[in-house]
């Protein structure tokens, strides 16, 4: 996101864009790709009720936050470009409060990487990370990614 500085996250995370709402997919690709016809799109605030919820020590991913909501929900899948920027606005929403923050730090992208769409960056999740105790291996050599060890070990289940 670009002018970060300039945006108000925390309107744009009460806007619920007539969301939630359920849809159905006709393209067959998106169909084989996704598991089903069934699309759900969560509003923003959603994104941030179940990232606050994860506890210190505890890890959990964009796509395990999709996954419930479909489950939730009675879809196939939850609509992934949407939930990749609204997990992205609940972060500087978060950022930009002065209380009842959100540790959207320990939400992670695909595959237990940092997201670099985060306040500070990639690299400030990891700082963040590893001050709860985590590691967090760097990778590749010009573009370094960063990917916290063994996250799988660390996820935190959604419930209720």
């Amino acid at each position: 996101m670009a002018n970060e500085d300039k945006k108000d996250f925390n309107a744009m995370l009460l806007d619920s864009k007539d969301m939630p709402k359920t849809q159905i997919i006709t393209d067959q690709k998106s169909i084989e790709k996704y598991g089903g016809e069934k699309m759900y799109f969560a509003p923003p605030m959603a994104y941030d009720e179940i990232m606050k919820r994860v506890p210190y020590g505890k890890l959990l991913t964009v796509g395990k936050i999709r996954e419930y909501f479909a489950k939730e929900n009675g879809a196939d899948f939850t609509e992934p470009i949407t939930a990749g920027i609204f997990v992205s606005i609940a972060a500087w929403a978060s950022f930009q409060r002065e209380s009842d923050l959100t540790p959207y730090w320990r939400t992670l992208k695909a595959n237990g990487e940092c997201n670099p769409k985060y306040p500070g960056g990639a690299e400030a999740q990891k700082e963040k990370l590893e001050a709860e105790g985590h590691t967090v291996l760097a990778r590749g050599r010009t573009n370094l990614r960063y990917f916290v060890k063994d996250y799988e070990k660390k996820l935190w289940e959604i419930s209720g």
